[in-house]
């Protein structure tokens, strides 16, 4: 598994202004969208496009198109669709599906509660998105479905990611032998005793859409 974190000022400020308590959460929603957009930005340098020809207004010249099947768009639920407009805002063609993940608390492995995806990933790439990486029990599970349906390149695209978590991800791809990216906008120090993420930002769930309670 390649890790890749951005160097760049713009996405710094723009954690920094996430991991504030004070941020409100249609303030929190729009940086979220911000953020992915610069994060996708590299974790799409490997989309597969076929060449193609274009007639400008004075000739025609060779270009480049998306491939088909076009990559797909996996937001993990609920806080992933915090990702989704941010993704799509850089990558419009591409295909969107869902994935619901939840840990079952007895046995501590996810569970699928809810997909809607293709039935035949053979030949796709597949883009998750999910805004905390803390274990990765819920990031590894959903590339275990996603390679269990025939993808063979899964981009995981994070805000915050911990060392445990990315551990994790590295363990899931080498065992499914699967080509498996993340992007992540910060490598975080540890988690707590509680699985939550530090210094963090908090539930990304609760902070994106309020507590649902």
């Amino acid at each position: 598994m390649d890790l890749y974190a951005p160097d760049h000022p713009l996405i710094a400020h723009k954690v920094t202004l996430l991991r504030d308590a004070a941020t409100d959460s249609p303030t929190f929603r729009a940086l979220t969208s911000e953020l992915v957009s610069l994060l996708s930005y590299e974790a799409t340098r490997d989309v597969r496009v076929v060449p193609c020809e274009v007639t400008t207004p004075l000739m025609t010249t060779a270009g480049v198109s998306l491939s088909h099947p076009r990559p797909l768009v996996v937001p993990i639920l609920r806080a992933g669709l915090g990702m989704l407009e941010g993704m799509m805002q850089l990558i419009p063609a591409a295909e969107v599906g869902f994935l619901g993940m939840v840990r079952d608390e007895e046995t501590l492995q996810p569970y699928t509660y809810a997909e809607r995806l293709p039935a035949d990933l053979s030949g796709r790439q597949c883009y998750v998105l999910d805004p905390m990486l803390a274990t990765g029990g819920s990031l590894g599970g959903a590339v275990e479905f996603l390679a269990a349906r025939g993808a063979d390149h899964v981009v995981c695209i994070c805000l915050l990611a911990a060392p445990e978590g990315i551990a994790h991800m590295r363990e899931v791809s080498e065992r499914l032998d699967i080509r498996c990216d993340l992007v992540v906008a910060s490598v975080e120090d540890r988690l707590n005793e509680q699985g939550y993420i530090l210094p963090g930002l908090g539930d990304a769930g609760d902070r994106l859409y309020g507590l649902a309670q």
